[in-house]
């Protein structure tokens, strides 16, 4: 497993924009696809973007997107770094949730996920 800790959450205008940061640790973190789900108030937690890990052949990375968030956020990585960025642009007062970051050796990145961060608030006033 590896360790995820988030930052860049804060309150944003509606239209606006924000990146959010994931910095990993652990061993052969470049293995895991790494991601974002995220949880309003009441409501279950959801996927929102991920990359896959890097195809050691052709040095391609899938990315995936919740229907919800295509065309206004993008998921990117920097395997040197161990880092996972979530690029978030148009952003609306639904966009409003706990951005956890995620990692595992699945993929899609959706159910048993092995590694959690602790969280950063998103706020986007109307």
């Amino acid at each position: 497993q590896v360790q995820l800790v988030e930052s860049g959450g804060g309150l944003v205008q509606a239209g606006g924009s924000l990146r959010l940061s994931c910095a990993a640790s652990g061993r052969a973190v470049n293995t895991y696809s790494m991601g974002w789900f995220r949880q309003a108030p009441g409501k279950e937690r959801e996927f929102v973007a991920a990359k896959r890990w890097t195809d050691a052949i052709t040095a391609y990375v899938e990315s995936d997107y919740a229907d919800s968030v295509k065309g206004r956020f993008t998921v990117s990585r920097d395997n040197a770094k161990n880092m996972v960025y979530l690029q978030m642009r148009s952003v609306k007062p639904e966009d409003t949730a706990v951005y956890y970051c995620a990692a595992d050796r699945s993929w899609p990145l959706r159910m048993s996920i092995g590694s959690w961060g602790q969280g950063t608030q998103v706020t986007v006033s109307s």
